[in-house]
């Protein structure tokens, strides 16, 4: 009987992840093999080209780095703080005896136990944690890159415009996958009213996603695009 009641949630939320998944390898190995073809492998070519410019010229330049960075770094600050109140907000949630921890028996499909509904905000809540510490180690990245940009350029100075972009490249690295966490979220605040939704957001997210992730219409980048990207 346990076995009719929890099979949609057995069979549809793992597969919706493992699309979700599937993707984002899929994405990676293109970013690796093919980074011209994908905006994160564009934009990360782009932000070493601002680092050398920046460092080259920074006399002239100082001000509108720390303001570029800044604004980085205001996102950051933003998405970390959005993701640890809904984290104390479902942590509220799961430790009250409100109906509000009930689903909606009569219109949701799958489980209704109690272990179910507490799964659902757990992994609710691990996700958004773990999008709140890739935001929180991407400003703290982004933080040490405001300071070295402005490093005078000498002969023995160890900090280089690649150690920088480097340093760049794992902040928005961090930042990137917090931000992909947030996404993934959404099909589990779907999951409160069933494993349907779940699978169906799931599936509605990867096109979306692909929009979104790479270049159209560019042909010479598509041949040009080999590389690595760190």
């Amino acid at each position: 009987m346990e076995w009719k009641k929890c099979y949609l949630d057995v069979i549809l939320v793992p597969l919706g992840f493992l699309l979700t998944i599937a993707y984002h390898f899929w994405l990676w190995h293109k970013v690796r093999t093919q980074p011209l073809t994908t905006i994160l492998g564009t934009n990360a070519t782009g932000r070493r080209f601002w680092v050398s410019a920046m460092m080259k010229d920074n006399d002239k330049k100082n001000i509108l780095a720390v303001q570029s960075l800044r604004n980085t770094i205001m996102g950051s600050t933003l998405m970390a703080t959005t993701s640890i109140l809904l984290c104390a907000g479902l942590a509220a949630v799961i430790s009250s005896t409100y109906s509000v921890k009930k689903p909606l028996n009569d219109t949701v499909f799958g489980a209704h136990g109690e272990f179910m509904v507490a799964l659902k905000y757990v992994t609710l809540l691990t996700i958004f944690l773990f999008s709140f510490f890739c935001h929180s180690s991407s400003i703290r990245f982004i933080n040490q890159v405001n300071i070295l940009i402005n490093t005078p350029p000498e002969p023995r100075n160890i900090v280089t415009p690649e150690y920088v972009s480097e340093l760049l490249e794992k902040g928005f690295l961090l930042n990137t996958v917090g931000n992909r966490l947030f996404y993934m979220a959404l099909p589990l605040l779907l999951w409160i009213f069933g494993p349907v939704l779940v699978f169906l957001c799931s599936i509605t997210m990867v096109p979306v996603l692909y929009n979104l992730d790479f270049v159209f219409g560019s042909s010479k980048m598509e041949k040009h695009g080999n590389g690595d990207f760190v």
